[in-house]
């Protein structure tokens, strides 16, 4: 059997590779992105795809639409941090047989393995054990790995609080000096005023700040979807910005954190401004911040004009920590 790992994720198709039953008889492929993995399920190397959703250029839903389309039958397990029940009935309507979290364990992949009749344990007693993929790993996917399990719990958790779809994206991870912070928070905003909360967090040596930058053109949808009553002043506007920061810091740092196997307190939530321009947050701001590996995520909400950015901004000695923990990881 060929079996395609389609991740745009180095560090996360090494991960599944290892949780694949070992005495399992396939061929192993892997993709970057959905286009190479449709490439490669046309060209017969995907008679079992593993298939991710949030990839560039071709995305999961695209793959298994232009499946659909063609009438090819690949059997395709979607492995995803997109955890929104939404997500989950799309794929599933696509044509997908199962849906499973990352990351997954190699139990419960044999399990489901074995439920779908895809694997008979001992079916590969005389074959050569199953290798990992061969790649070299740069810190920067596996960050990027990190923050996309860690991003998807948080926008489920966003999802079923106001009952919407949530469009996640690619996590942005880069190490950056405030000049380049600057560029970036500037590049996130656009032409729009925001409103910003900043919360620091600290465990086990790794220490930072996040911040949530949101969009103040958000609020009135964001006041409709949460059901608020009223004209919408600065307390209303601040009291939403608030649990849009509870929800999206508190759930991605418990993401990330169980992840790294550290668990993160959390200080009070400090407002940096309201209706300010991103100019001036960064000004007022700046020398909070030097070099830091910054992790950027824009949550969208579908058809709907709400917007915000979740900046994770981790301390330049940080990253020493961080590093030797995902060591063990690899």
């Amino acid at each position: 059997m060929n079996v395609l790992i389609c991740d745009d994720s180095a560090f996360a198709r090494k991960q599944l590779a290892r949780a694949l039953p070992a005495d399992w008889p396939i061929k192993l492929h892997q993709a970057g992105n959905g286009q190479e993995g449709l490439e490669k399920i046309l060209s017969g190397h995907g008679d079992l795809v593993f298939l991710d959703l949030t990839m560039p250029i071709m995305d999961g839903y695209e793959v298994l639409k232009a499946l659909q389309e063609q009438g090819i039958r690949s059997r395709i397990i979607v492995v995803s941090g997109d955890i929104q029940p939404a997500a989950y009935q799309a794929v599933m309507a696509l044509g997908a047989l199962a849906f499973i979290q990352k990351p997954c364990s190699a139990d419960k992949l044999q399990g489901l393995l074995l439920e779908l009749g895809v694997y008979q344990s001992g079916d590969g007693s005389q074959a050569e054990p199953v290798s990992p993929l061969g790649m070299t790993l740069e810190l920067r996917d596996v960050y990027q790995e990190l923050a996309n399990v860690a991003m998807g719990q948080a926008g489920d958790l966003l999802a079923r609080l106001l009952g919407q779809f949530v469009i996640l994206p690619i996590p942005n991870v880069n190490v950056l000096e405030v000049s380049e912070l600057h560029m970036a928070l500037s590049a996130a905003a656009g032409e729009d005023t925001l409103s910003a909360v900043c919360q620091g967090f600290i465990g086990a040596g790794i220490a930072g700040e996040a911040l949530v930058l949101f969009h103040d053109s958000s609020f009135t949808d964001l006041a409709k979807l949460m059901r608020h009553q009223g004209p919408i002043d600065k307390a209303v506007e601040l009291e939403l910005l608030m649990d849009m920061a509870n929800v999206l810091i508190g759930a991605f740092l418990r993401g990330f954190g169980t992840q790294l196997d550290t668990p993160f307190h959390q200080g009070q939530p400090v407002v940096l401004g309201q209706h300010s321009a991103i100019d001036d947050l960064i000004r007022t701001n700046a020398t909070r911040w030097r070099r830091t590996l910054a992790i950027e995520i824009n949550y969208r909400i579908r058809d709907h004009r709400v917007q915000c950015d979740l900046l994770l901004l981790f301390t330049e000695e940080s990253i020493r920590f961080m590093n030797h923990k995902i060591e063990h990881l690899l």
